[in-house]
């Protein structure tokens, strides 16, 4: 650790300074927030396989995606999808921060990565391999590309970074808590950390494993088969894609000339839910009233929530009525732009980076057009259309399945840190 890493304390600020984004609507940045923005959507027929045989065949799939493009053939043979999404993913972030990790002490460079599948579609290959033709085909690199954790080595060996490296493993919830780990890797030291999550399990191996849960749409209308909020909501569509984020320590960030930054993580929480038959309230309520009192900040002080947004019955009343207690009826816009990608688990970093995009250019985005959220659950839900803001702060709620919450509170960036 270098001298001036040593002299930081834990009331170091954690700024985000770059993104990076793999989406099924978008791939880039730029390209994905403008899809955004016109309520585009990825969602479309299922067609890295044949999924006719299977009760879902609607996802959010990145179609616009050539590994070979992006990725090197001796790394590309060695790593699941998952990881060259990431992969992609980072580049795109640290170009975007004008960061440059051969400048930087590789102590001081952290990597904390979410992940909810792992390498699947890796797996099943090499699975199909060993009953098709024996175990001499299955190929030594079955070991590592499959693991939760491949993702985060694999940025770390690619960009030198020695720094606390980890992985969070919570579904959904997972990619918050990893950018919630990162503000205490920053706080404890670390000038910069790459983190968030990417996610692509559309196999047929992954896809079984997301049914197991019972919460799939099986719709074959990519216009109504996820719609949360709605009378008509029977269960999300799975996407593949994520984003990456460069976070941080703000002085670091200034000493360097960083080009801009998209603003500040200043609070979160995260819970688990109680034992079923407790007869305790879900954790969703909590996660989101410490993530405030984490951030010192009030209900009144968010300007947007990125929701949850599960559309199964149960799990939307459950989230409507934590947010109408804590912001109360109709107290604050909601949205959902996952309806345009699909449910992305360990990706769900795309949702900060969304709401990072909403503050930068002061506009609410819009959930599906076809949601017509229902009257009862008393939310100011954003559909169809944009919403001008301001936006000043954010804050992203996310659940992952087994019952545990999370929620992070973004803020715009202190004076001066704007482009």
């Amino acid at each position: 650790m270098s001298a001036s890493t040593a002299t930081r304390t834990a009331t170091a600020t954690a700024v985000v300074t770059g993104l990076g984004v793999a989406a099924p609507n978008g791939l880039g940045v730029e390209p994905y927030w403008s899809a955004v923005l016109r309520g585009e959507s990825g969602i479309g027929p299922l067609t890295r396989f044949d999924a006719s045989g299977y009760p879902v065949r609607l996802a959010g799939e990145i179609s616009a995606y050539r590994t070979e493009e992006h990725i090197h053939d001796r790394l590309a043979v060695q790593t699941d999808r998952w990881t060259h999404l990431a992969l992609t993913a980072t580049e795109e972030a640290l170009s975007d921060a004008g960061a440059d990790p051969a400048t930087m002490p590789e102590y001081d460079m952290a990597v904390v990565t979410s992940s909810s599948s792992g390498g699947t579609e890796f797996g099943q290959h090499e699975i199909e391999s060993l009953w098709s033709r024996g175990p001499r085909y299955v190929g030594a690199y079955q070991s590592i590309a499959w693991f939760y954790a491949a993702t985060t080595g694999q940025i770390s060996i690619r960009h030198g970074m020695r720094g606390p490296c980890g992985v969070i493993a919570a579904e959904q919830a997972g990619a918050l808590d990893a950018l919630g780990h990162a503000r205490r890797v920053v706080r404890e030291g670390a000038r910069l950390v790459v983190s968030g999550g990417t996610d692509a399990s559309l196999c047929p191996y992954g896809l079984v494993a997301q049914l197991s849960t019972g919460r799939l749409s099986t719709s074959d209308d990519p216009e109504l088969a996820y719609l949360p909020f709605d009378a008509r909501a029977r269960g999300h569509l799975p996407g593949e894609g994520g984003a990456m984020l460069i976070v941080e320590d703000a002085e670091s960030a200034a000493e360097r000339g960083a080009a801009h930054r998209y603003g500040e993580i200043v609070g979160h929480a995260s819970t688990f839910d109680p034992a079923p038959g407790s007869g305790r309230e879900p954790g969703l309520r909590r996660a989101v009233m410490n993530a405030l009192i984490d951030a010192r900040m009030g209900p009144e002080e968010i300007d947007v929530v990125f929701a949850d947004a599960a559309a199964v019955p149960e799990l939307d009343l459950i989230e409507a009525e934590a947010l109408a207690w804590v912001f109360g009826p109709r107290g604050v816009p909601v949205t959902a732009p996952k309806t345009l990608t699909g449910r992305l688990y360990g990706g769900a970093s795309l949702d900060v980076a969304t709401a990072l995009l909403a503050i930068r250019d002061g506009v609410v985005p819009p959930s599906g057009a076809a949601i017509v959220p229902r009257p009862e659950y008393e939310l100011d839900l954003v559909v169809g259309e944009p919403r001008p803001g301001p936006v000043r702060t954010a804050l992203v709620v996310a659940r992952g399945h087994g019952g545990m919450n999370s929620a992070l509170v973004l803020r715009e960036p202190a004076p001066g840190g704007r482009d």
